[in-house]
């Protein structure tokens, strides 16, 4: 019996009934695939509930869990009040260095969408995750910290850009060469390995010719030096968008792009914009990987809902899916199809939960807890 150890987190609000509703699907689903493979789910504490039993928000070893295994998926976790860690999933991305957020976004028969044609939304989406904004490198208007900066820019730098220094915030933003190829790299070889046609850097570099501009520079210098047998074949093709053009591309004519390369706060946008596409964040899972270390968190992308905490109405399928990528980056991919199977078929007869059954011709609204039986009784 191959049996993995996978450490989970529960999450706060929501997050242990999405996360209840994976685990049970994803046992199903590997007990039904295979006769010699199991799971092993690890629970390791963050969040809320974690700061009420060890007055941390994130544990050592919870960290120490995820370094130790090498994989793990998480529910959705609050962002503590206060001083100290800004967000548990920054924090964790950082930690681990998880370079690459990835979200696939496809469309699933039955659900409806604000779109007339979702099915041509069938992206990949590559989002940096340790740069960018997501450095966190910013300092409060009024403050000490941001007088000297503004000292530092205007008298050190000849900075004479800024409109209003005495009440004017600062923010830095980081953007590296090895961060940006790293990346690139990483998305153009999923595109070669998964036969997809195309790979997109989107950025903003007409604007900030040094940072976003960098990023499309170096992509173009990488794919030419690493990957130039590829692209002279034919088996690769480079391109990039302007970040404000892609998001009204991606409406108009989405069936042009399939694996995109960007920065951490493009990414952001044009991450909640597909998946809108395609019937909502709730269906919508994500990833952080580095794929030097081969370690991988996946996660639900939503939020922990405290409004609905507990009611037994939430939307699980975030958090399924990024099972799904987790079991597909185990390579236990007939798991991973039997789910997406069962999920197609649900859908297409009209079952789901409440969010997804009121926009479906004669949906079949479910609680989290139906949805869940329904899914296995699938399998």
């Amino acid at each position: 019996m191959q049996t993995v150890t996978i450490p989970f987190i529960k999450g706060d609000g929501v997050g242990p009934e999405v996360t209840s509703a994976m685990q049970q699907v994803l046992d199903a689903a590997v007990a039904k695939a295979y006769s010699d493979k199991k799971i092993d789910w690890l629970e390791v504490p963050a969040g809320g509930s974690a700061f009420e039993k060890y007055g941390s928000y994130m544990p050592d070893q919870t960290v120490e869990a995820f370094k130790k295994y090498g994989i793990g998926i998480k529910g959705p976790l609050m962002t503590p009040v206060g001083g100290g860690i800004r967000s548990l999933n920054v924090y964790l991305r950082q930690t681990l260095d998880l370079f690459v957020c990835l979200r696939p976004v496809r469309w699933f028969k039955g659900v409806e969408s604000p779109v007339k044609h979702p099915e041509n939304v069938d992206m990949v989406i590559f989002r940096e995750n340790t740069e960018d904004i997501y450095a966190g490198i910013e300092w409060e208007s009024g403050s000490p910290e941001a007088q000297k900066f503004c000292k530092f820019l205007q008298d050190e730098m000849g900075v004479t850009k800024v409109r209003f220094p005495e009440t004017s915030a600062f923010g830095v933003k980081p953007v590296s060469k090895e961060g940006s190829e790293r990346l690139i790299r990483a998305a153009i070889q999923y595109a070669l390995d998964h036969n997809r046609p195309s790979v997109t850097l989107v950025h903003k570099g007409n604007i900030m010719k040094f940072t976003e501009g960098g990023f499309k520079k170096w992509g173009y210098e990488l794919a030419e030096r690493e990957f130039g047998d590829a692209l002279a074949s034919g088996r690769l093709v480079i391109k990039d968008c302007i970040c404000d053009a892609f998001l009204q591309n991606a409406l108009l004519k989405p069936e042009d792009y399939s694996v995109v390369a960007t920065l951490n706060l493009n990414g952001d946008y044009i991450s909640d914009q597909l998946a809108a596409q395609v019937g909502g964040i709730g269906i919508a899972p994500g990833a952080n990987i580095n794929y030097a270390t081969g370690r991988a968190i996946f996660e639900a992308t939503h939020g922990i809902a405290p409004d609905i905490a507990g009611k037994d109405i939430v939307n699980p399928c975030s958090n399924i899916l990024s099972g799904v990528m987790m079991l597909e980056h185990l390579g236990w991919n007939e798991a991973a199809s039997l789910i997406y199977a069962a999920l197609e078929r649900s859908f297409s007869e009209g079952f789901a939960t409440a969010d997804l059954a009121r926009f479906m011709p004669e949906g079949k609204s479910l609680s989290t807890t139906e949805f869940t039986k329904h899914l296995i009784s699938i399998l």
